[in-house]
């Protein structure tokens, strides 16, 4: 199993970030999220605890394709909203292809230390892979992905944000739609991406015999 965390800036209030999470999508950043439902929601005391359902877009690269045959993969996401302690604790997992690579993620959103105007996500993602073999090559690339993709979330739901609040946004000249704190240091992502070239190579040249056997005899 792989872990990854990361942490995320965002240069809104918490109560700001608290009404954009419920809008993040559509954005420009956001196209493999075709759709989202939510599927509960209620009122424990001064919680909400909500659980929706998203299809996303399952891009695989040429060598998975035997591992995976859907273009589209269904991820849960269940949440729980405390506006008095102002944090809010998600939990996604992918329930699609979970023996073929698994992730779990949990993201805390809460006021940030340094500004009281600013809102901190504290990322953290668990990646993992049963596929006999090929489960260590799978997990980094799962890993390197993932880390990719905290990118263009991260993009997204500054969007969002500035879209509905411009005059916070205006007064923020420096911020940037991607803005990210990740404490990963620079020495660490290269392994990481070192590491994800080398098991998807791998991946590949086992693969290859595998991915022949599945195409159509031409003959």
């Amino acid at each position: 199993m792989k872990y990854f965390e990361s942490t995320s800036v965002f240069h809104f209030s918490w109560d700001q970030v608290a009404q954009g999470f419920w809008r993040r999508y559509p954005n420009p950043h956001s196209n493999h999220v075709l759709s989202e439902d939510t599927v509960s929601r209620e009122i424990r005391g001064s919680k909400l605890f909500t659980k929706r359902l998203l299809t996303k877009t399952n891009r695989v690269p040429k060598w998975g394709e035997c591992f995976v045959n859907s273009r589209t993969v269904k991820i849960v996401e269940e949440s729980v909203m405390d506006p008095n302690e102002k944090i809010l604790i998600t939990y996604t997992r992918n329930i699609g292809y979970v023996r073929v690579m698994s992730i779990v993620e949990k993201v805390i959103y809460k006021v940030s230390k340094e500004n009281p105007n600013w809102t901190v996500a504290e990322r953290s993602a668990w990646i993992d892979s049963q596929v006999f073999g090929f489960g260590r090559a799978i997990q980094a690339f799962g890993l390197e992905r993932f880390r990719k993709n905290c990118q263009q979330m991260v993009g997204g739901f500054n969007h969002v944000l500035m879209t509905m609040f411009p005059l916070t946004a205006t007064s923020l000249p420096h911020t940037t739609s991607d803005e990210t704190t990740s404490q990963l240091t620079p020495a660490k992502k290269e392994t990481l991406k070192d590491a994800a070239k080398k098991a998807t190579d791998i991946a590949k040249s086992k693969a290859g015999p595998i991915y022949a056997s599945c195409q159509p005899n031409q003959t």
